[in-house]
Order: structure tokens, then sequence, then C-alpha cells
């Protein structure tokens, strides 16, 4: 199941990359392809069609999981979205994530998406400023703000340069990948 996420998740990356907006039409599919098929996994384990292991290798989490992840994720981004500047789009997208993954990896996999989306915002913005500038500037506004106890005024050319980019499906796609495929645990030599 987490390859039909990813589909949908690649579908967000090129959306998100090309025009900065994830479609309705990628999340609302997805969203309910994650229910759906984590109900019909529910239901052949009841029916005696599947057994629980076989179920879990295909990385369904059942129902009533589903809704818990979609819910959790989506809670939590809604909560972004009011206090934040994230998009309506990145809020579908994380619940989409929750509701193939589950609360557990689902959870796991926003906070990962987060710390990602954060280096690749960091990245950028160094790309866009400068490091040598960005330092320079980073340098005197502490020196400000340890002589008079104030950072100052951002100008507008400062305030456009620091401007998010932040392309958060990308992020999304790559956290999935640590998450469900245990990318980590492997790199440390972890079971």
């Amino acid at each position: 199941m987490v390859y039909i996420l990813l589909v949908f998740l690649t579908a967000a990356v090129v959306s998100d990359v090309q025009t900065r907006r994830i479609f309705n039409w990628i999340t609302y599919p997805g969203i309910l392809g994650g229910l759906l098929l984590n109900g019909l996994a529910d239901l052949a384990v009841r029916g005696g069609w599947a057994s629980p292991a076989w179920i879990q290798t295909w990385g369904a989490v059942g129902l009533g999981q589903a809704v818990i992840g979609f819910l959790s994720c989506g809670l939590v981004m809604v909560a972004c979205y009011v206090f934040f500047r994230v998009g309506g789009g990145d809020v579908k997208l994380i619940a989409m994530i929750g509701a193939y993954l589950g609360p557990e990896k689902g959870i796991t996999a926003m906070l990962w998406t987060f710390v990602l989306g954060a280096c690749l915002a960091l990245s950028v913005l160094v790309w866009r400023v400068g490091p040598v500038r960005l330092l320079v500037h980073l340098g005197r506004r502490l020196v400000g703000w340890l002589r008079v106890g104030y950072w100052g005024t951002w100008t507008p050319e400062e305030q456009k340069a620091l401007e998010p980019t932040l392309f958060l499906a990308p992020s999304a796609w790559l956290a999935v990948v640590i998450v469900h495929f245990g990318v980590i645990e492997r790199l440390l030599g972890q079971p």
C-alpha cells in the first residue's frame, strides 16, 4: 500500500514544485484510497480471506488505525494552518499520509516532513542570499541585539529574501520512505 501512497505523493511533488500548490484532485482520491484500502484489508481479515500477518506485509493498518491516523495528522496540520503559514494542500497531504500509515507512522512521517522541510528551506535561503552575506547580516543583528537588546526592523528587501519557499511534498515523500522502510534504523544497524 505504501507504493500507492508514493504514487500520490509523487504527483503532489510535481504539482508542488511546478505550481507551488497541491491540488485536491491529488489529495482527495489519496485520502479515500487510504481509507478504502485499509477498510478492505480489515474486511479480508474478518472474512477469513487473509491473515493479519499477510495484510501487514502489504502495509495495511486497518480501517480504525487509518481513520485515527487521518484525524491525528490532519488535526495537527489544521493547527499549523491556523497558527503558521501552512497551505491547505499541505494539510490534506499529511492527513493522506496518516490515512495510509496510521497514527504512529503517520505522525513520525509528519515530524520527518517538518525536519526535512526546514532543512530544505534553510538550504534555499542560503542559496538565495549567499552564505557569507547571510552570516554577516545575522552577525550584525546579533551584535545589535547584544548592545541594545533590539534586533531592529527588517527592510522590504530582507523580508522578501526571508519569505519561506517551503515545499512540503518532496519532504513528505522522503519522510514516508524513511519511516516505512526504516532507513534510519538500517543505517544505524538496528533491527
